[in-house]
């Protein structure tokens, strides 16, 4: 496993750092990233280069070669294994959950777990089982530990509603019978820009973001939230780069008449 050799570990992280930034790579860079001297940079180069996992063209030109992307994709997977190891058999174990209890517990009782609107409750019901810390009476903060399952969410659905900025007609261009359908059965609302504020406001919705839109529906999502975001059309373009960035699904409206 690649956790077993410093060596290994350094080779992969100079491998990612060229692949992020070829082909023109300086080698005190990639040292300074990941806390070892150009020197060494360079012995791992020369190595990597013999081992055919690099490409160099001899002018400190460097491409990672398909060998070398199958290498890092072995090691990522293994990384990807150890991480989920820890996280589901390590930490659930000794971590704290904090669930909202729907029954009175006592310490040291087995309840099951589940999300509901964002929220983790505890009950009878759910997937997920754990162990209480303390005794909590019904609507209490109450602590799990010992958590063994995975805490299943339904497909989430992140709608953004385009809306054009003032100057060309900002909420009196707007199709307010497109948009109310699209506010429909929506549990998150936000709005970034006055124009997309006052649209929803035409429609007698307040949105519950206002401030921190991009971030708070990325949190949504990954609480089982599905959203709608009425954005003015100039901020949706940095909008989608960070759904894109989480991975996360999304359609596009375009709400200008």
């Amino acid at each position: 496993m690649i956790l077993r050799s410093k060596k290994e570990i350094t080779k992969f992280q100079i491998l990612v750092e060229i692949a992020a930034h070829q082909p023109d790579v300086m080698q005190k860079e990639i040292a300074d990233k990941i806390g070892i001297t150009p020197q060494a940079v360079s012995e791992y180069i020369k190595d990597l280069v013999s081992d055919g996992l690099l490409y160099s063209d001899g002018r400190v030109r460097y491409r990672v070669t398909k060998k070398g992307i199958e290498w890092v994709l072995e090691r990522a997977q293994e990384l990807k294994k150890y991480a989920r190891f820890v996280m589901e058999d390590i930490v659930s174990h000794v971590s704290v959950a904090t669930a909202i209890a729907r029954e009175r517990f006592k310490k040291g009782q087995k309840v099951s777990l589940w999300m509901e609107n964002g929220l983790l409750f505890a009950g009878s019901k759910g997937d997920v089982t754990g162990t209480t810390i303390s005794d909590a009476a019904v609507g209490e903060d109450v602590g799990v530990t010992d958590l063994k399952g995975m805490i299943s969410f339904s497909p989430v659905n992140i709608t953004i509603c385009k809306v054009p900025r003032v100057e060309k007609g900002g909420s009196r261009n707007v199709d307010y019978e497109m948009l109310k359908k699209h506010v429909e059965n929506k549990p998150y609302i936000a709005a970034i820009g006055v124009e997309a504020l006052i649209s929803l406001r035409k429609i007698n919705i307040q949105p519950g973001i206002l401030f921190g839109a991009k971030e708070s529906v990325v949190e949504a999502a990954f609480h089982g939230l599905s959203s709608l975001v009425v954005s003015v059309d100039e901020e949706v373009p940095s909008l989608l780069n960070r759904l894109e960035s989480e991975g996360l699904n999304y359609e596009v409206v375009d709400l200008g008449k």
